[in-house]
């Protein structure tokens, strides 16, 4: 695979960067505008991005970096009650202590590969699920999660300022984590998380990561030790998600168990094989579907057909209406999981696949002579 020179690398980088930024400019038409929405598609993309270091380059494939994920909004919503509200403490402890967790981890499931790796990840990530809903309670809160309250410590505020009467909100030095303000801090981050993805992507590093995920036989007999890859790798894409989680706990300053079960894991599975696995942009594209899907398109009811269709005559509004209802509001799920099955059948590399083949089509009809030019090529 040819490597992508430096130059090309930026143009993806300012093109990736601008479109991230004016999302609250196109997104507007889709109805996909409003902070809380564009938080989520920041974030999450964080933790696609991150685990797609490990899946993409890899292939090996993860059922537990949601614990990583409930790990960092743990530690942040601990660290917004002991230290300050502002996020950056809070987001340098979850990558840390993610990472930390995701070196033990790592450390034990990769002696396996394949599906035997895959249960390991999974079977971690419900011990962690399990220990944080009932026996750690006293640092979890169990079922109730972990909250702020008035009277927490909050150390390094109080020695600048008094408590207020209600509860503080989070913040980036004065920037509020809440609106428009806080999904910009959250895209600033997407976007470095995005940079240091591209720099492993194409780091020898990262060539030797997909040496791993081609032929990792061979690899131990060119004398390669290739369990310190995995595991750095593995390591990385942890720490992503403790990224992801700590902003989870800074845009909402609450840490439940229930980010750690088995179907967050699931989640970011799906969006990047949907998007495209082992691409830089695949895994983005996946969580802005799922997302999309999840939140606007979940929203439809009959209410809203009707007016999409009032342009038809009423008897066939009506049965439009009738043969959709299914698909749109509580039946999401079936839409999203039709087209996830078109995909995987015709596009089994996602997205970008079907991306990359229409590129190539445009491309060869613009490379191909004209009529003209033949017949000049061949002397008639």
């Amino acid at each position: 695979m040819k490597t992508p020179t430096i130059k090309q690398d930026m143009v993806v980088m300012l093109i990736f960067s601008a479109v991230i930024l004016t999302m609250p400019v196109w997104l507007e038409p889709l109805g996909a505008s409003y902070p809380d929405l564009l938080q989520k598609f920041a974030i999450f993309g964080i933790f696609a991005v991150g685990y797609n270091i490990l899946f993409g380059l890899t292939g090996y494939l993860s059922f537990g970096h949601a614990a990583f994920l409930g790990i960092g909004s743990y530690t942040a919503v601990w660290s917004f009650k002991l230290l300050t509200m502002n996020i950056l403490p809070a987001l340098v402890f979850s990558v840390l202590l993610s990472g930390l967790f995701a070196l033990l981890i790592g450390f034990i499931t990769l002696r396996r590969s394949g599906i035997y790796f895959s249960i390991l990840t999974l079977a971690f990530a419900q011990m962690s699920y399990n220990l944080a809903y009932s026996v750690l309670t006293p640092i979890t809160n169990g079922e109730t999660g972990l909250q702020l309250a008035r009277d927490d410590a909050r150390i390094l505020d109080r020695l600048f300022s008094e408590a207020g009467e209600g509860l503080p909100s989070t913040d980036f030095f004065g920037f509020s984590m809440s609106g428009y303000s806080g999904f910009y801090i959250c895209a600033v981050l997407l976007i470095i998380a995005f940079f240091i993805s591209q720099r492993i992507f194409h780091s020898p590093f990262g060539t030797k990561l997909r040496a791993i995920k081609s032929n990792q036989t061979r690899m131990k007999y060119t004398g390669y030790n290739t369990k310190p890859y995995l595991l750095t790798a593995f390591v990385i894409s942890g720490m992503y998600a403790g990224l992801a989680g700590g902003l989870m706990a800074a845009t909402d300053p609450l840490a439940g168990a229930e980010r750690m079960q088995w179907t967050a894991s699931g989640e970011v599975v799906l969006m990047t094989i949907l998007g495209g696995v082992g691409t830089l942009i695949g895994p983005m594209l996946g969580v802005g579907i799922i997302k999309y899907f999840e939140n606007i398109f979940s929203a439809l009811n009959e209410q809203a057909l009707h007016q999409a269709y009032a342009f038809m005559p009423d008897w066939l509004a009506t049965v439009m209406v009738t043969l959709t209802s299914p698909f749109v509001g509580e039946g999401w799920h079936l839409t999203l999981g039709a087209l996830f099955v078109l995909i995987v059948i015709f596009l089994p590399g996602g997205i970008m696949e079907g991306m990359n083949l229409i590129k190539k089509r445009f491309s060869k009809k613009e490379a191909e002579p004209s009529p003209t030019e033949k017949a000049t090529e061949t002397g008639q």
